[in-house]
């Protein structure tokens, strides 16, 4: 977890004091989010990315509980990559919904879980950045494409189907004929 001079300048650490949801102000009470940061670092997935310094929306709800701070909510950016079938540039919007909750460090939840199944609040701050980072993956197409009918490329020449025109052929010799074709070739010399 950043230190408190980092979580002012990361607009994904929210400090649960001082919006009114720490431990000692007891469970019950929630925070709107509604929050406009950078992409998190490495957000990349197969052959799309959201690039770093590139906007990441969140929206959504901090709740307090008993164990800790449950986070509900909406995060949507905007992937840039290639098609996997014809390789030119696309652009991929991403929606995706999260829920988790954001453990007390002394509370039951804490001392029953790993630190990888159900993360902390450290300093009574969440940092959202893992959560929103993961999101954003896992919404991510595994294949993206450029649109559902794209005809990709040519296996021949690797050109694009799309620029080439549906007359596109490349002469194809039956291989058992080969031999044939070279002595015609020869015998034309």
């Amino acid at each position: 977890m950043p230190d408190a001079h980092l979580r002012a300048a990361s607009p994904w650490v929210i400090d649960t004091r001082a919006i009114g949801l720490s431990k000692h102000d007891g469970p019950g009470l929630a925070h709107r989010l509604d929050i406009h940061g950078p992409a998190p670092d490495h957000t990349v997935s197969g052959v799309l990315q959201v690039p770093g310094g590139s906007e990441v929306s969140v929206t959504g709800l901090m709740e307090s509980v008993a164990e800790g701070v449950l986070v509900t909510g909406e995060v949507s950016a905007l992937a840039v990559g290639s098609c996997s079938r014809c390789l030119c540039d696309i652009e991929v919007p991403l929606v995706a919904t999260f829920r988790e909750m954001f453990a007390y460090p002394d509370s039951a939840t804490a001392e029953t879980t790993d630190p990888d199944e159900v993360p902390r609040l450290v300093d009574e701050a969440a940092d959202l950045a893992p959560l929103i980072h993961d999101e954003l993956v896992l919404a991510m197409p595994a294949i993206p494409v450029c649109r559902p009918d794209c005809p990709g490329l040519c296996p021949v020449c690797g050109e694009r189907m799309d620029g080439v025109g549906p007359d596109h052929r490349h002469e194809t010799m039956d291989p058992r004929w080969a031999a044939l074709a070279m002595m015609k070739d020869t015998k034309g010399k």
